[in-house]
C-alpha cells in the first residue's frame, strides 16, 4: 500500500495552522527538509519522519490512520498568483506554481529591451507554442530567423536549437504553452 507521506503532512501541518517554516523550527530540522517532503521530493526515513511529527505533534500512529483529504486541482490563478520564475531581463510568469504530475506548462513571458535567452541555443525535449500579444521578438528556430509581431504566433519541436531576442527598444510579452513542461 502506498502512502502520500507528502499529502499528509501538508494537511497535518495546515490542520494546526503551522507554515513549514514554523513546523521545521518546532522539528529542529531545515524549512528545506519540510518544503522536499511535502512536494513528495524527499522520502523521510521513519527516524526524520517522527522527528517532524514531534513538531506538530502527532503520533506516527495518527499520522498513518488519518484520512487523507484530496486538494482538489486549483483551476484557476489571479495574476499576482502567477510564479515569478524567470531572471534579468526575462520575466517567466508561470500559471501553477506546482508543475508536478501536469503535462503542460503556460507562461506569460515578458522581453524587456535587449534582452536574450543566450548565444547558446535552448534545447530541451518538448514542443512549444505562442503568441505574441506586445511588441516584436527575434526568434531562430534551427537555420530559420523570424521577426513576430504582436498576434503572430510559432509552434517547433523544442529539440531544435532556438533562441529569442527582443531586438526593439520596446517590451515584448508573449504567452507560450511547452509540453512536457521544461523549466
Amino acid at each position: 500500500m502506498d502512502v502520500d507521506v507528502a499529502g499528509r503532512l501538508r494537511q497535518v501541518r495546515k490542520l494546526h495552522k503551522l507554515s513549514q517554516r514554523e513546523l521545521a523550527k518546532r522539528a529542529k530540522v531545515s524549512n528545506a527538509t519540510i518544503s522536499l517532503v511535502e512536494s513528495g521530493r524527499l522520502n523521510p526515513s521513519i527516524g526524520n519522519l517522527k522527528r517532524i511529527l514531534d513538531g506538530v505533534p502527532v503520533s506516527m500512529a495518527e499520522f498513518f490512520a488519518m484520512e487523507v483529504e484530496t486538494e482538489k486541482p486549483k483551476v484557476f490563478f489571479l495574476a499576482s498568483e502567477l510564479k515569478e520564475i524567470g531572471r534579468d531581463a526575462i520575466s517567466y510568469r508561470q500559471v501553477a506554481a506546482n508543475l508536478r504530475d501536469r503535462a503542460l506548462q503556460i507562461l506569460h513571458e515578458r522581453f524587456e529591451p535587449g534582452a536574450d535567452t543566450g548565444k547558446v541555443p535552448l534545447r530541451h525535449n518538448s514542443e512549444e507554442g505562442g503568441i505574441v500579444i506586445k511588441g516584436r521578438i527575434e526568434l531562430t528556430v534551427g537555420d530559420q530567423t523570424r521577426v513576430l509581431e504582436a498576434g503572430d504566433a510559432y509552434y517547433f519541436d523544442s529539440t531544435l536549437p532556438h533562441r529569442f531576442r527582443n531586438t526593439s527598444g520596446a517590451p515584448c510579452e508573449l504567452i507560450s504553452a511547452c509540453t512536457p513542461p521544461s523549466f
